[in-house]
């Protein structure tokens, strides 16, 4: 079948990668219809088409500038023009929706594309972080035949906030298995991926001086800006991190700290779990789930530096880390695209007309 998967202004390009190499792998015709991924190199299309079509000037003239949220703002509406029309054009099957950058106005071109074929949403962000686009998510989720997140909380969560359960799907985010390494050792923690302020390194870099003996590297593009610190056992590596210099961070890592304040699914945790590292994370979305269901490390309170504190200390005890690195590994088994794939081409049967 014909597949067009949409994340306009390229949130998550490995996600999207990876889901579509995978459904092309099983046979479907997939597009992405996206953007130029402003912080890197996007991964190379494979058994899929990717079309940069959207915020064409933004997110290559004005990356790094003040104006480019001005830019972004002056080519929505030639933008979602463009996505419509070849939306129409390429006629396909099912419409998959992965990100909407401004809810509030997508509701519009959603609806229309919702009237001629079926519309499928992945909710990665349950709620919208946005103030102004909260009033209008529950009409967004109405618009789509079924809404896919990443774990049983979230489910519960769009059941209260009013969509019938019949319409949600839960597929876990599977993991971005990584090249094999030695097994983790040592006392090095790792903060990996693009910094902003809901992920917690404040709380991290402050629970650092209550972990005996350990070191931390922060890796990763700083979107937001970071907290001060000079504790010299901080290892700075400030940039977007590119997909081959992930290894070497890994194989220095003996674990990986998510001390995020909220979020349904994490790349990062995924990007872990498939370098088989023992993580700790914070009880959000389904970060806490997946951790413990497998047993792939530790579940701490957000907001919370004294636990954090304790979590990482004594996972980072040889035995429990070399037990969490099972789980890690029992995780990457399980957490496969493959079986992402198959639940997504189950849906789309169900839903196409």
């Amino acid at each position: 079948m014909r597949i067009v998967l949409v994340d306009p202004l390229a949130y998550t390009p490995p996600y999207d990668h990876s889901l579509a190499q995978a459904l092309g792998e099983k046979g479907h015709d997939v597009t992405l219809l996206t953007s130029r991924f402003p912080h890197g190199r996007a991964p190379e299309p494979d058994h899929y088409g990717r079309e940069e079509l959207f915020a064409p000037v933004s997110t290559r003239v004005f990356r790094r500038s003040p104006l480019r949220l001005a830019a972004k703002g002056l080519e929505y509406a030639p933008s979602v023009a463009r996505l419509v029309r070849r939306i129409e054009r390429i006629d396909p099957d099912v419409v998959h929706v992965q990100w909407l950058p401004r809810p509030e106005l997508d509701l519009r071109w959603l609806r229309r594309v919702a009237d001629e074929r079926p519309l499928v949403l992945t909710a990665h962000d349950v709620l919208p972080r946005r103030r102004r686009a909260q009033p209008v998510w529950p009409d967004v989720l109405e618009t789509a035949e079924r809404v896919i997140v990443h774990s049983h909380r979230a489910v519960q969560q769009l059941v209260e906030l009013g969509l019938g359960r019949e319409r949600i799907a839960r597929i876990p985010h599977p993991v971005f298995e990584g090249e094999k390494l030695p097994p983790p050792e040592g006392r090095t923690l790792l903060f990996f991926g693009l910094i902003r302020d809901y992920k917690g390194l404040d709380v991290l870099l402050e629970a650092l001086p209550e972990i005996p003996d350990a070191s931390l590297v922060v890796a990763g593009d700083p979107v937001d800006p970071i907290p001060r610190n000079t504790d010299a056992r901080v290892e700075w590596q400030l940039r977007f991190i590119e997909a081959d210099e992930i290894p070497a961070l890994m194989t220095r890592a003996a674990a990986v700290v998510l001390p995020y304040r909220r979020l349904d699914s994490s790349g990062v945790l995924a990007t872990a779990i498939g370098y088989r590292r023992p993580v700790v994370v914070t009880d959000v979305g389904s970060l806490g789930e997946i951790v413990r269901e497998f047993g792939a490390g530790e579940v701490v309170p957000v907001d919370d530096p004294r636990a954090l504190a304790e979590a990482c200390a004594r996972l980072l005890e040889p035995k429990a880390l070399a037990q969490a690195a099972k789980g890690a590994e029992r995780a990457a088994k399980e957490l496969t695209w493959e079986r992402s794939a198959e639940a997504h081409d189950a849906l789309y049967r169900e839903v196409r007309r």
